[in-house]
């Protein structure tokens, strides 16, 4: 207890100030470790900059150890920067590690960068997102068909990464889905979960394709469980559907000559007539101009 007393009034109360003061400097191996360490403390926040933060730490205290051991000749500055050095070592190792695990392919990975980024969707709430579609990507060859009218039932969602597809109706043509657009958003906002149905349009690629796809029972588990994702699927699914309308709405100019605004009351129904063309009976989607704000 004297012992610590005495420590005590030797480090706050009567502090003992050297008195002979080294002149000769320490060696480069102490300098260089107090540079890196330096850099060290000055990186930012995430996973990058957590990785440089450590990366350098480990340098420094490296660089602390091998001074203690030739310069200082201190085996507890050797032992303490070791074991530091180890530590950044190992949170190091878990960091490459995790940025290597968060990695996704080509696709998904620009799909993040194109859709989700924007919104700042986190990239745990992504990877739950195409772990429900299996992580994997479906071709679709020219002329080949998604769906057929009347006939394939509405039993998945789609996503289109490349590509054009024509959706039509009696062989009549009714518009294109490009490249980050819902396939089939219309059928999925017609149908409850608990009911069924079938494609009232053809879908056929015109061009190679590429999309993924949410099969019907595993993405409605996914969306009663995490309430993050419902909410951004259906800020999703109202654009595209929003999307769909205007282009419906162009559809209207090259037919009639004049450019017509579907959020007026007027033009309501025969935007609703030509939407119906993807929308079976019974659809929830009655207010076009809800959709569109």
């Amino acid at each position: 207890m004297n012992e610590e007393n005495t420590l005590l009034d030797r480090i706050i109360f009567n502090p003992v100030l050297c008195e002979n003061w080294k002149y000769i400097m320490e060696g480069a191996a102490y300098h260089l470790a107090s540079f890196f360490l330096l850099l060290g403390y000055m990186g930012g926040s995430g996973t990058f900059g957590a990785i440089y933060i450590f990366g350098l730490l480990s340098i420094g205290f490296l660089c602390s150890a091998v001074w203690g051991w030739l310069n200082a000749c201190g085996l507890d500055i050797v032992i303490w920067n070791v074991l530091l050095f180890l530590i950044c070592l190992f949170q190091l190792a878990h960091l490459i590690y995790q940025f290597r695990k968060d990695t996704f392919s080509e696709e998904f990975d620009l799909l993040y960068k194109q859709i989700c980024q924007p919104l700042q969707v986190p990239l745990q709430t992504y990877k739950k997102i195409i772990k429900c579609c299996d992580e994997q990507t479906l071709p679709l060859a020219k002329d080949q068909t998604y769906a057929v009218e009347s006939k394939t039932s509405i039993d998945r969602l789609s996503f289109l990464l490349s590509g054009r597809v024509k959706v039509s109706q009696d062989g009549q043509f009714l518009h294109y889905v490009f490249p980050y657009q819902f396939l089939d958003s219309p059928e999925w906002e017609s149908l409850r979960p608990s009911e069924e149905g079938t494609f009232q349009v053809t879908l056929t690629a015109e061009i190679d394709s590429c999309f993924i796809t949410w099969q019907r029972k595993k993405l409605y588990l996914l969306l009663a469980k995490e309430h993050y994702i419902a909410r951004l699927f259906s800020i999703l699914l109202g654009y595209d559907i929003s999307e769909k309308l205007y282009a419906l709405n162009e559809k209207l100019f090259a037919k009639f000559g004049l450019q017509f605004d579907i959020r007026l009351p007027t033009l309501s129904s025969s935007c609703l007539q030509l939407v119906q063309a993807q929308i079976p009976p019974g659809s929830r989607l009655t207010q076009p101009s809800i959709l569109l704000g």
